[in-house]
């Protein structure tokens, strides 16, 4: 049976799963979920995601979510097509993969969300925009990114010298970056090097979205 994913195409989590289905070569259905009228919030989707957020994957039966696990579960069912490497089976470069999938989630996840939702998604909706919380996002968020520069400066991805999945996961909220006023991804060596690098990808050009990079 062909993936099912249930999903809002322009949002971070459903892009994330689409760079990797893309990645991986694999055939899908994309449902768009109609979240203005909170479909999202009803009973019939609450049984798949309980939390009532995007997306969601249906494998003719097993339902998953969450956009990380999902992508993780693509890459590992479908190893053997499409871009390969992007979860090492080697036990240290394992070791090292699942630390960089933790810097994306701690380390940059948790810095670039209260700038795009300061930045970006408070502007989209006409509400009060907090400069001060914007400000102190940029300045952790730069911080950061240069522990990344200087990572990258002995590797050419963040887990070593080949892509993982934990490159790939910055890209959706990376985009966003510039709109809210910050260039860091472009003006830091190595992690601009590492940058043009993963968004040049075919799978990001044909999934990221007006406002991205």
């Amino acid at each position: 049976m062909v993936l099912k994913l249930y999903g809002v195409t322009g949002w971070g989590g459903t892009d994330r799963v689409l760079v990797i289905l893309r990645e991986k070569g694999v055939p899908y259905e994309l449902h768009e979920v109609d979240t203005k009228n909170k479909e999202h919030k009803s009973a019939a989707f609450l049984e798949k995601q309980p939390f009532g957020l995007t997306p969601y994957l249906d494998d003719d039966g097993f339902i998953l979510y969450e956009s990380r696990a999902i992508s993780y579960y693509i890459a590992a069912k479908y190893s053997d097509q499409g871009t390969q490497g992007l979860i090492p089976t080697d036990l240290k470069a394992n070791a090292l993969f699942q630390q960089a999938l933790s810097n994306e989630l701690c380390n940059f996840e948790a810095f670039t969300y209260p700038l795009i939702l300061e930045g970006l998604y408070k502007r989209f909706q006409g509400l009060e925009v907090d400069q001060k919380a914007i400000d102190k996002a940029i300045s952790a968020l730069d911080e950061k990114l240069d522990v990344y520069d200087k990572i990258l400066s002995k590797q050419k991805y963040i887990a070593g010298d080949e892509l993982t999945l934990a490159d790939l996961f910055h890209l959706t909220s990376g985009a966003l970056l510039p709109s809210c006023g910050y260039h860091g991804l472009k003006t830091k060596p190595n992690v601009a090097r590492w940058w043009n690098e993963i968004s040049s990808r075919p799978s990001w050009q044909a999934t990221k979205g007006p406002n991205a990079l």
